[in-house]
């Protein structure tokens, strides 16, 4: 499977890899060599994403890995779905993980075709209940990996463009 670019065409809209579905308790990873999406771990009972959770393409954070995405959505969704996403925001963030801190930002975006969030442009009009949902979750799955997750602040979408820009392998 040859994955997309990360930017949509002419514009600042991005596409997403979906990992791991809204509401699953099942973390759902891409393994490259297989080119498949396999069973990472299941969550404890009470646990599930809150989103749907994957990457951007043809990027690669800090971690190593591409960098992650959550994309607010109702409609359900399957691993291995593009979405195509308008970017709301990041919570910046770093998690340190023995006695070792760094950076793993978490891309906040909402499907373009979700009417929910047709006039949601940023991460700051957002419900700040929503935000605390997102921020508990990472903390909460973090911990999971023994990994202490600690949210910095969030900011919108011309900083997480930026962030993204930054972090693009190759270029669009």
């Amino acid at each position: 499977m040859k994955l997309p670019e990360t930017f949509i065409k002419n514009s600042q809209n991005v596409n997403a890899i979906i990992e791991t579905p809204k509401g699953s308790g099942n973390k759902y990873v891409y393994d490259q060599k297989l080119r498949l999406f396999k069973l990472g771990k299941i969550l404890p009972q009470g646990i599930i994403f809150p989103g749907h959770f994957g990457f951007l393409p043809a990027t690669k954070g800090e971690d190593g890995d591409p960098l992650d995405i959550m994309v607010l959505m109702d409609e359900p969704s399957y691993p291995g779905c593009l979405i195509e996403c308008k970017i709301l925001g990041v919570i910046e963030a770093e998690e340190q993980e023995d006695g070792h801190t760094q950076r793993n930002d978490r891309l906040i975006a909402a499907a373009l075709e979700s009417q929910r969030y047709k006039d949601i442009n940023s991460i700051k009009k957002m419900d700040k209940e929503n935000i605390l949902e997102l921020v508990n979750f990472f903390m909460a799955y973090t911990n999971l990996d023994n990994k202490d997750f600690k949210p910095l602040r969030h900011k919108g979408p011309k900083t997480a463009i930026k962030l993204i820009k930054e972090q693009q392998i190759g270029s669009n």
